[in-house]
């Protein structure tokens, strides 16, 4: 990224500003098609609509790792080259996917009411969003752990990614003067990491426990 904000002028994220930093994706940003009229754009719009729906629904049912880019196109409805002009891989299925999701956390950590929203003091609005990015997480990890195929840490190039450690740096305003807040903050979101979670919840730890647990962590690291 180079200073701008994840949306653009508007959007949830339009009070943020991300730092300089690269940002990987899936597929390149495509330019506007200026000439394309206005009917090809709504066809382009209700195709990528139907493929987002039809992937949700077998993702659901088979598993992100159970479902290929032709299945996905079959069950929408389309040819196959649209699906991967229109997103590039799974990955970029999967990232697409989840950014309804982001936005919505986003919009409450932004706008919503207290303590994930404005208003809470610092210690109780990192003590939710927390919790809150934990069962976010939980609820979407396969879609997650897809959009970073490799385990490459594709993820921390994002820029839901560089939000969240901003917004937790900023909470982290409690700590002692020597800590390396940007560095502390890194270090909370690895153990929000979907790779970690899931293996954990497949050892037999349960959603309560894990937040509980996240919870007693970040209570140490910011003083009352």
């Amino acid at each position: 990224m180079n200073g701008r904000s994840w949306t653009g002028s508007t959007g949830p994220w339009s009070s943020y500003t991300a730092p300089r930093m690269a940002v990987r994706r899936s597929k390149p940003i495509e330019p506007p098609n200026l000439v394309q009229s206005p009917r090809e754009r709504a066809d382009a719009a209700r195709n990528r609509a139907r493929i987002v729906e039809a992937a949700q629904r077998l993702f659901a049912k088979e598993g992100v790792a159970g479902v290929t880019m032709e299945q996905v196109a079959q069950a929408a409805g389309v040819g196959k080259g649209t699906v991967f002009h229109r997103f590039g891989d799974r990955a970029g299925l999967a990232m697409a996917l989840l950014d309804d999701g982001e936005r919505k956390l986003g919009d409450a950590v932004l706008r919503g009411p207290p303590p994930l929203g404005p208003g809470a003091p610092d210690r109780e609005r990192l003590l939710a969003f927390v919790d809150a990015l934990t069962d976010f997480t939980l609820a979407n990890a396969e879609l997650l752990i897809a959009a970073d195929p490799g385990g490459h840490g594709g993820r921390y190039r994002t820029d839901a990614y560089a939000v969240w450690h901003i917004h937790v740096t900023s909470l982290l305003s409690g700590t002692p003067p020597h800590v390396d807040r940007g560095l502390l903050a890194h270090q909370l979101l690895a153990a929000l990491s979907p790779d970690l979670l899931v293996h954990l919840r497949e050892s037999g730890v349960g959603a309560r426990q894990l937040r509980r647990s996240l919870g007693e962590f970040v209570a140490r690291l910011i003083a009352p």
